[in-house]
């Protein structure tokens, strides 16, 4: 295979389909699944030896357009749980962070009581 023939199979990848799935249709409510597609390729080739080229594309769901037979479209948006459990992670670690300071100057202003024991 050339690269001609690859870098056109690589942009056939890159078309609508791949960002707006197949429509479903419910009970009088159609459902349009949605992505973020990314893609990049190179290739190169020094003087008449043979040369390469690669492509990469990557999708990641985005959300879905709900369309109801009266006509409305709402817009429900992809929640992408591993973000959101590293943002609660990385909150909890700030607080923690927060409380160990807050504690150490709170225990160093704290006036010092000392009792002296007399026989």
């Amino acid at each position: 295979m050339n690269t001609q023939e690859i870098l056109a199979g690589a942009q056939g990848a890159m078309t609508a389909r791949r960002v707006f799935g197949d429509p479903i249709e419910v009970r009088g409510v159609t459902i349009l699944p949605v992505a973020t597609v990314g893609g990049g390729g190179g290739g190169g080739q020094h003087g008449n030896e043979e040369g390469g080229v690669g492509f990469g594309v990557r999708a990641r769901p985005a959300g879905v357009y709900v369309i109801r037979d009266d006509g409305s479209v709402s817009w429900r948006p992809a929640v992408n749980l591993n973000l959101v459990i590293l943002g609660g992670q990385l909150v909890g670690l700030a607080a923690i962070l927060s409380l160990r300071s807050i504690l150490r100057a709170w225990a160093q202003m704290r006036p010092q009581h000392h009792v002296e024991h007399v026989m």
